[in-house]
């Protein structure tokens, strides 16, 4: 893994926009420097150019996946060694530019290629009523009309977790979020609405306190694992039920 980084691209000044009277010009946003990371692997080893040619003409997101996450567990470790809870994981919306691409390795370690690929993102289209929704609960968060549940927010620490293979520290973040979810939606004016749903995360917390118990001692069964992934999932969905119900 290579990280340098660069200078920020000169920004200028709109023309053919008429100032106020008597109004302050508007200052220039100041210049951010940005981040390059190349994540280098020699597996597979092109024997010559028409084979690497072969591969990038078939590479795409699910590289990009595999880089990324090699990049995120630099930054997990890089954030236990400085004790700074800020520093998060980078995700793919986050990247500015992402390539991948093949060359030698003088080039590659200095962020250059023979050939690259610049991928666009993905798009996915969605219903406008699916687009509104979040729209909706963030403006009722923000003007104090709802208020955000300590689960919710266990559960995004949860997933984030599990979605980066820390199944430990998932089991014991799952627990918690698990319990905290029975005792909120219980007390929720939708719980009503809610029953099948807290009856299920109910029937979770057996297998979910074991896995998090076995946490404490070392690395958890594959099945311990697969006994916190569902029972996260299960916590996301009665969530959104809940969203659902109160929209």
């Amino acid at each position: 893994m290579v990280i340098a980084t660069l200078g920020a691209v000169e920004r200028r000044r709109l023309t053919g926009r008429r100032a106020r009277a008597n109004a302050q010009p508007e200052p220039e946003p100041t210049p951010v420097t940005t981040g390059r990371v190349t994540i280098i692997t020699v597996d597979p080893a092109f024997p010559d150019a028409g084979r690497a040619a072969e591969w990038l003409s078939r590479a795409g997101e699910d590289e990009l996946q595999e880089d990324l996450g090699v990049l995120n567990r630099a930054l997990h470790a890089f954030r236990l060694a400085v004790a700074d809870p800020y520093l998060t994981p980078v995700g793919r919306h986050q990247a500015l530019v992402a390539r991948v691409g093949y060359g030698a390795g003088e080039q590659v370690a200095d962020g250059l290629w023979t050939e690259a690929l610049e991928l666009t993102p993905p798009h996915h289209r969605q219903r406008r009523a699916k687009l509104l929704q979040p729209q909706a609960r963030l403006a009722a968060l923000l003007a104090g009309r709802e208020e955000g549940l300590a689960c919710e927010e266990l559960a995004l620490r949860a997933r984030l977790d599990l979605d980066h293979g820390r199944t430990r520290e998932a089991a014991l973040q799952v627990v918690v979020a698990l319990d905290a979810a029975i005792a909120e939606l219980a007390g929720d004016s939708s719980a009503e609405a809610l029953s099948d749903r807290l009856e299920e995360l109910r029937e979770q917390r057996d297998p979910v306190a074991l896995a998090a118990q076995a946490a404490l001692e070392g690395p958890l069964s594959d099945e311990q694992a697969e006994d916190v992934r569902y029972a996260l999932e299960r916590v996301e969905a009665a969530l959104r039920a809940r969203t659902v119900a109160r929209a």
